[in-house]
Order: C-alpha cells, then sequence, then structure tokens
C-alpha cells in the first residue's frame, strides 16, 4: 500500500513540475510565498522518493553519494562514496548483502574513466562484469539496473580531457548490460535541455534538482 501512494504521489508531483527549459523538480501548484513553505515542498518530494525507493540501494561513487548528502534519499538506500570504481565496489559486497535490497542501480564509472592504466575502460569492464557475477551470486533475487555514467560541462572537460571518453565508456555499459542480461537506463535525457544549473561548481557533481529529476526517471523501475 505504502508503495502504491508513493507511486500516486510522485505521479502528481511530475504533472506538477513547470514545462519550462529550467523546470523546478519541486510541487508548484502555487508559487512558494517563502523559505517555510519552499522547505515544507521539498520535504514532500523527498517523502515520496524515499518511499519509492525504500527497498532498493542506489550502488556508486560520489555522484551517488548526492542522493543521500542531499537528503533525498535516506542513508541506508544509499551505499556509495568519492572515488569509488567497480573494483573497489567489490569491497562493499559485505554490505550489500547484510542490506539485502530487492532492486540495485548501479553508478559507476566517472572515477573508471580517470584511472591510470593503458585502457581505462577494458579494466573497468572487466571488474564491473566481475561486481555484476558477485551480486548475482550473493543476491539472486535483486534486480539490477546499470545506470550511465553521467556527462560534465564543457569547462570540466576542458580540465580533464579523459572526460571526453564517458560516451565511449557508456557505449561499453550498454553492451556488458546485454551480455549480463540487465537492465540499463540512459540519463543523459535529464540534460537534453543543456541544464548546466543542475550542476555544481565542479561542473561534474550536482544540486539536489539532478537527483530528483534521475529518480523521476527511474520510478518505473521501482514499481
Amino acid at each position: 500500500m505504502k508503495k502504491i501512494v508513493a507511486s500516486l504521489l510522485l505521479g502528481s508531483i511530475t504533472l506538477a513540475l513547470a514545462a519550462c527549459g529550467n523546470e523546478s523538480t519541486y510541487p508548484q501548484q502555487s508559487p512558494p510565498q517563502n523559505e517555510e513553505q519552499v522547505t515544507e515542498s521539498k520535504g514532500l518530494v523527498d517523502s515520496a522518493y524515499q518511499a519509492l525507493f525504500q527497498d532498493s540501494v542506489f550502488f556508486g561513487d560520489s555522484i551517488t553519494e548526492g542522493l543521500s548528502f542531499h537528503d533525498v534519499l535516506q542513508e541506508e538506500n544509499v551505499l556509495a562514496g568519492a572515488g569509488k570504481t567497480a573494483e573497489f565496489a567489490l569491497q562493499d559486497m559485505d554490505e550489500l548483502t547484510k542490506r539485502d535490497p530487492k532492486r540495485i542501480f548501479i553508478h559507476l564509472g566517472s572515477d573508471d574513466i580517470l584511472w591510470p592504466t593503458d585502457n581505462p575502460k577494458a579494466y573497468s569492464m572487466k571488474n564491473y562484469a566481475k561486481l555484476i557475477d558477485t551480486i548475482k551470486e550473493k543476491l539472486p533475487q535483486a534486480k539490477i539496473t546499470l545506470l550511465t555514467v553521467t556527462p560534465v560541462t564543457a569547462e570540466a572537460e576542458q580540465k580533464e580531457p579523459r572526460y571526453k571518453n564517458i560516451n565511449d565508456y557508456n557505449q561499453g555499459l550498454k553492451e556488458l548490460a546485454d551480455e549480463e542480461n540487465l537492465g540499463i537506463v540512459d540519463l543523459s535525457p535529464i540534460f537534453s535541455n543543456g541544464s548546466n544549473d543542475l550542476y555544481d561548481s565542479d561542473g561534474i557533481h550536482f544540486k539536489p534538482e539532478f537527483y530528483a529529476r534521475m529518480l523521476d526517471l527511474l520510478k518505473d523501475q521501482a514499481e
């Protein structure tokens, strides 16, 4: 019943989003009059997400960690950390197994692309496949969904040219998902209108609005 209520609430919230290029992810039945009203509206959205994804774990790096850092999801629904790669994520298998989620969303790759080896993509995919196989072994009933690596701003790419490999890495992820018979969700539609306002100052990490849009994109996967 909680999931049905959460789905209805999230659907109502989605319908209330402003239909403009710089739309907000918060309810807009009426313009907020003060800071207290804005906070109340944000809490309504976050509660809906937390209910809908209560049986899920988002497994990943510092970008994934933003879900709990910004209080969009509860900490128990996020298993992530700065610098996390597919190889390092294997160290978290005991904790993931202990949480025993019904759904696992894996969002890794931003750090793998930067790994100091001759072929970072091949090295990452090898460990990514090992991670997936270990999850399947330890949590055979869990539904696993891969998420593509999010783009960075032009300024961030200029500072770190290896981010130019994001599209190629994502293609490798899609091939891996096909080989492992897993679902994969492309996060690029979130940025279809440019949406540079979603980024933090480094052009790599994100503000809370990004996570609301991401969960809107993933809500069908959680039902």
